[in-house]
């Protein structure tokens, strides 16, 4: 039975520190992340923010898909050559859906490497993307919700988990995360499902002033110190400090010019201009 494509969002993936791994033949290995997804396949939407040629060991691109809580990375190797051609004709930055598997690497005990091999690579645009993080939110405050209810028993197990009304999958892996994870933070994802939301919602972000003069400097230095490569973050914020500009200022400013399609991360703590 093929295995169903997750909706997560990447910092719960990224987050992940343990593998359960197959004991026997033709049975699948699963990334267990800190809220008891086992994953082995996703569904990803998010914004192609960057996509380079590696030519190496089987792999033909790399890319980076964005989404409201991070960067999932993105193989896409020489035995599907449709997706990697589909990527590599995308424009930067553009709406991108990817199927895909959990990708594992683990040179060592201990440490732990986490991508995505790309299945299908498609097109796709804000509504669908929209979509996706309502669907990735409901999955993760499912999970939320079965964490919290087996952090208040004595000795979870499964079935307690499933009398509760919990579907087998959530409750298995549940428990399996509350043996293996010593320090799950709640409060963290419930801060991830806020800001995920803040994406879709009307409701925008109270400002203090009108930021257009802000936004006019700032895109000024990112256009002066990208290069190729993008402008450093901590190099911009301290250029805005320079001309005046208070850090906290800078960087609400850079999140509405990232929400109004003017910058974008072609790499994490790097800005570019659209």
């Amino acid at each position: 039975m093929r295995e169903p494509a997750w909706r997560i969002f990447a910092a719960e993936y990224n987050d992940s520190q343990h593998v359960l791994k197959a004991t026997e033949e033709k049975t699948p290995s699963y990334v267990l992340t800190p809220l008891g997804a086992k994953v082995n396949r996703m569904f990803i939407v998010g914004v192609l923010t960057d996509i380079e040629d590696i030519g190496t060991e089987g792999i033909r691109r790399r890319a980076r898909i964005s989404d409201p809580t991070g960067i999932h990375v993105v193989y896409a190797e020489t035995f599907n050559p449709e997706a990697a051609g589909v990527l590599s004709d995308m424009e930067i930055p553009s709406y991108a859906a990817i199927v895909g598997k959990a990708r594992i690497y683990e040179p060592e005990e201990g440490m732990l490497y986490l991508s995505t091999r790309a299945e299908v690579a498609r097109k796709s645009t804000i509504d669908t993307r929209n979509q996706w993080i309502i669907e990735a939110c409901r999955g993760t405050l499912l999970r939320i919700n079965a964490m919290k209810d087996a952090m208040n028993m004595s000795n979870p197990t499964p079935r307690q988990l499933r009398e509760l009304g919990y579907p087998s999958f959530i409750a298995e892996g549940v428990t399996e995360a509350l043996k293996m994870y010593s320090d799950i933070d709640i409060d963290t994802y419930e801060e991830l499902l806020r800001e995920a939301l803040s994406f879709i919602t009307s409701e925008e972000k109270e400002m203090k002033k009108d930021y257009a003069a802000e936004e006019g400097t700032l895109l000024q230095i990112i256009g002066e110190l990208e290069g190729e490569e993008g402008a450093l973050w901590d190099a911009v914020a301290e250029e805005a400090v320079k001309r005046g500009m208070a850090r906290e200022v800078m960087e609400e400013v850079i999140i509405l010019l990232m929400e109004k399609g003017m910058v974008y991360e072609p790499q994490l703590g790097k800005l570019k201009l659209v």
